[in-house]
């Protein structure tokens, strides 16, 4: 497992309630490579709940969708935003949960449509939640232009 390093944190502004570490209200994920998957290991507090002790479905929504969004940059050497997302809510998930795991990986490209797969587990390994997100992505060029698109190479560069 590799970890990717988040080149965004140096844009003076960052803030991205999903990944930016300097958010206080924010996700703050990590991710790592293994393989053809990007994982992350994210812990929940009781700020983030909907139902009493349970992870509110947005929050599980929005950690799908970033993750999704680290496969296009990490996977596809690009960036794109969310045109699309199918979630599918399995078994509640616990604010108490000491480690919720997310994986995602792409399934499939139509011209510049990239269609990934997610999945969040609880700490015990039971799939909680899983969703097909469907990103369109821009050309290297238009993703540094609209999205500061980092070079490819800063994403595992300390």
């Amino acid at each position: 497992m590799k970890r990717i390093i988040n080149p965004y944190r140096r844009l003076e502004g960052y803030d991205c309630f999903g990944c930016s570490p300097d958010n206080p209200i924010g996700l703050q994920m990590e991710f790592y490579e293994e393989g053809e998957e990007i994982l992350c290991k994210w812990h929940p507090g009781n700020h983030y709940q909907g139902y009493h002790n349970i992870l509110h479905g947005g929050i599980q929504a929005t950690l799908m969708d970033e993750i999704a969004s680290w496969v296009v940059q990490i996977k596809l050497k690009t960036a794109g935003v969310t045109s699309r997302m199918n979630i599918r809510y399995r078994n509640q998930v616990l604010v108490t949960d000491d480690e919720i795991t997310l994986r995602a990986r792409l399934k499939g490209m139509r011209r510049n449509l990239a269609d990934i797969n997610t999945e969040l587990y609880d700490s015990s390994g039971k799939c909680c939640a899983e969703a097909c997100v469907t990103y369109y992505t821009f050309s290297e060029e238009e993703a540094r232009k609209k999205l500061n698109y980092p070079a490819h190479e800063t994403f595992h560069k300390e």
